[in-house]
């Protein structure tokens, strides 16, 4: 509880704080800066882009609201991650992709179909894009033989991350209180609901929340052999491939490391505390760090005594 409710606080003072710091002053940022000066350098110039969101009020950046949305994401959902996730659980998709009822189908016609669903989760509108939803989660659960309860637990964390982002897009903050269907006041500035924030906030959930549906339906239906023969298919750069392969690999060893670490310092009573937890912590990065450097080299000796020549079997 503790915990939680100190990242809660470093998440607002991120929104907060930089309101109090130039109190009293006009507000400006770095991109309202650059444009009066395009404009008063080249007045007929116009950007190649326009940004994907911005606050209706025009007075904050959405930069702004990315960053700190991103900072309060990592805080809350890297810290959960470290105390919730476990070994059965990350492993748990690699296992099910060979146990799906697709699982000999060709990786060619399971890539048709994921960018069929992005497609639609790209088109569709919102209730179209739920009722794809909906179908993927179904599908999902068919095919891996798994329950509703934990397709939702693993959907959970991403849609942590979605949250928090959609949050921000639903809250504007102006100096002009009449723009706001709803807010409260915050010393000269106005916090609320826009009508364009709730429209754009409704539209960027259910389109990113089916899009990473269906990126789930692939990664759990995709073993990881054909998921190379589906890259080298595709012409991708051998030295690539290899690259995500040693990725892949040193992710479970990481993984382990860590798993194994932690537990043996949850038996040794490391987390009873908040400071104990962060000395644990400490300790378990640093030690992470020793051991996959040794399980690093003694896999590069093994590659040695096999005749390693510089190219993996792919």
């Amino acid at each position: 509880m503790k915990k939680t409710l100190m990242l809660l606080a470093m998440v607002v003072a991120l929104v907060i704080l930089p309101f109090f710091i130039n109190h009293g002053g006009e507000y400006g940022g770095s991109d309202g800066e650059a444009e009066s000066q395009i404009q008063a350098i080249a007045p007929q110039y116009k950007p190649w882009f326009q940004p994907l969101y911005e606050p209706a009020s025009g007075e904050i950046e959405s930069l702004l609201f990315t960053l700190q949305g991103s900072l309060g994401a990592a805080v809350i959902f890297i810290s959960w991650g470290i105390a919730k996730v476990n070994n059965a659980v990350m492993t748990g998709l690699d296992r099910l992709s060979y146990q799906s009822r697709w699982v000999h189908v060709a990786p060619q016609r399971k890539f048709l179909l994921w960018l069929a669903m992005m497609i639609q989760a790209f088109v569709l509108p919102p209730v179209g894009q739920g009722i794809e939803l909906l179908i993927i989660a179904g599908l999902s659960c068919w095919l891996l033989r798994i329950s509703l309860w934990r397709w939702c637990r693993w959907m959970a964390i991403p849609f942590g991350f979605l949250l928090v982002g959609v949050i921000t897009i639903i809250f504007s903050i102006s100096r002009e209180p009449q723009m706001l269907l709803a807010g409260i006041s915050v010393g000269p500035y106005w916090i609320g609901i826009t009508r364009a924030g709730v429209v754009t906030a409704n539209e960027t959930f259910w389109r990113s929340l089916t899009a990473l549906s269906a990126t789930l339906w692939l990664v759990m239906n995709l073993p990881f052999p054909q998921l190379i023969s589906l890259l080298k298919r595709a012409h991708i750069p051998r030295l690539l491939i290899e690259q995500i392969l040693l990725t892949w690999r040193f992710l479970f060893i990481l993984l382990d490391e860590a798993v194994a670490i932690r537990r043996a310092q949850t038996l040794r009573f490391g987390y009873c505390s908040l400071p104990n937890g962060y000395r644990s912590l400490a300790m378990l990065t640093g030690l992470l760090f020793t051991r996959v450097l040794m399980r690093y080299q003694q896999m590069t000796t093994t590659l040695d005594i096999k005749l390693y020549q510089g190219d993996f079997h792919l």
